[in-house]
């Protein structure tokens, strides 16, 4: 009885091919080529589930993963996060990253995704944006924002490979060259460029006014560090010129006394004091036509 029931039992776990139509098989042999069919099929299916699953497709343990038109969307908006997910899908194209506590954003943080186009860091309190912190995304970014944050100063290298739409606004931006030179280049949202107001500015009464109006009102905020050669340049000849003159200064002055020295010598002879005072002043006038000659070459 037991040996009828453990082979009734096998006999279930087996598919309906391998029974017959009294759920019995009809002998070991169709038994045992039934369970090699039957594990062949299930490593088949297995390694076909491993292959039809995309790589890096699991979602963050604070995130929430959708699909947004056919596309990966992650959401990791308010979760208190305080930097980003190293988790994140490869194939997300929307990253929402917004109302946490991110504070920088180091270099390569979204280098693996590459099918990334648009990212929110809005509404976070970052300070630092490092150079490389955006490589990787350049090709398809369509928007970057960084609206509401702490940034005072952003290096242009980070976004001046982007040709994504930037918004910076709410920001305590430094008003300086660093970032006139970002509204120069960069792309920005034109609906958040007038937000962007000076928090601090290298000229008092630029503070608290938006950067827009002050480019408008004609101000080179790059203006201070292009007159810095400048000046240095004006000292260097300055000081050249100023060595000239006392070279020329010096040698008129030896070449009179040389002059001098000899009408005394010739002074000196006897019987040639007419000749001694028209040879000295032929001298004298000599010496003076050189120095002014080589003054006039080395001006």
């Amino acid at each position: 009885m037991g040996e009828v029931l453990q082979e009734h039992g096998g006999a279930a776990l087996l598919p309906g091919s391998c029974r017959s139509h009294r759920g019995v098989t009809s002998s070991p042999v169709e038994v045992g080529t039934c369970k090699r069919t039957l594990a062949a099929s299930v490593t088949q299916a297995f390694f076909c589930l491993l292959l039809c699953v995309p790589w890096g497709s699991s979602c963050p343990p604070s995130c929430q993963c959708t699909e947004r038109a056919g596309a990966k969307a992650v959401v990791c908006s308010s979760r208190h996060l305080e930097e980003i997910p190293e988790d994140i899908p490869r194939d997300a194209v929307f990253l929402k990253l917004d109302t946490n506590s991110i504070t920088r954003i180091p270099g390569d943080a979204f280098r693996h995704l590459s099918l990334l186009e648009e990212l929110d860091l809005s509404r976070n309190a970052i300070e630092q944006i490092e150079a490389a912190a955006f490589r990787g995304v350049a090709a398809r970014l369509r928007t970057l924002d960084l609206s509401g944050n702490r940034i005072r100063s952003i290096p242009k290298e980070a976004l001046l490979a982007l040709n994504a739409d930037l918004r910076l606004a709410n920001n305590p931006w430094h008003c300086g060259c660093a970032l006139q030179e970002v509204l120069w280049e960069a792309r920005l949202d034109p609906a958040s460029v007038r937000d962007i107001t000076c928090h601090t500015a290298p000229r008092e009464e630029l503070v608290g006014k938006p950067l827009l109006q002050v480019l408008d009102a004609g101000v080179d905020l790059c203006g201070a560090r292009r007159g810095t050669p400048d000046v240095a340049v004006l000292v260097t000849m300055f000081g050249w010129f100023a060595m000239v003159i006392g070279y020329l200064i010096c040698y008129v002055r030896h070449n009179q006394e040389d002059a001098c020295k000899r009408m005394d010598y010739l002074r000196a002879l006897p019987g040639t004091q007419g000749h001694a005072d028209t040879s000295g002043t032929a001298a004298t006038t000599a010496a003076t036509t050189t120095a002014t000659t080589a003054a006039t070459t080395a001006l």
